[in-house]
């Protein structure tokens, strides 16, 4: 008799409001839907937005190439830009040597419009050797 009272008054110690609202508050940091949630807002700012900016950028890259443009492709070759097409880029690796690559596979822009200093500087090196 004694053991039903006493279990009776920590019944309604334990439902007044102070407790009832930490319970639920720390059973609210417990629940798996927050952790859930929780952990897809973490992946979306450190894995998805940075990569669909860096997606963005690249096709704006790609929509701003011009003739005379040095680029580089995804294979490793370097060059400059001969000619473009909607999705085809013509690229001179050497005098006279012209290689066609997707859009697809240009890597990057290495310098915007005429790359005659960069041949003149490879030229000033090889007379001083």
């Amino acid at each position: 008799m004694m053991f039903s009272v006493a279990a009776n008054a920590a019944e309604a110690f334990a439902q007044t409001p102070a407790a009832a609202t930490r319970g639920g508050f720390e059973q609210l940091l417990g629940s798996p839907m927050v952790l859930l949630v929780a952990m897809l807002a973490i992946f979306y700012f450190l894995l998805i937005r940075p990569q669909q900016k860096r997606q963005k950028e690249h096709n704006r890259m790609l929509a701003d190439l011009q003739k005379g443009d040095t680029i580089f492709t995804v294979g490793g070759l370097r060059g400059r830009v001969t000619n473009l097409d909607e999705t085809v880029v013509t690229m001179e690796v050497a005098d006279k040597v012209r290689v066609k690559v997707n859009r697809t596979a240009v890597g990057g822009l290495v310098s915007k419009g005429d790359s005659a200093p960069e041949k003149e500087a490879g030229k000033d090196s090889n007379k001083e050797s």
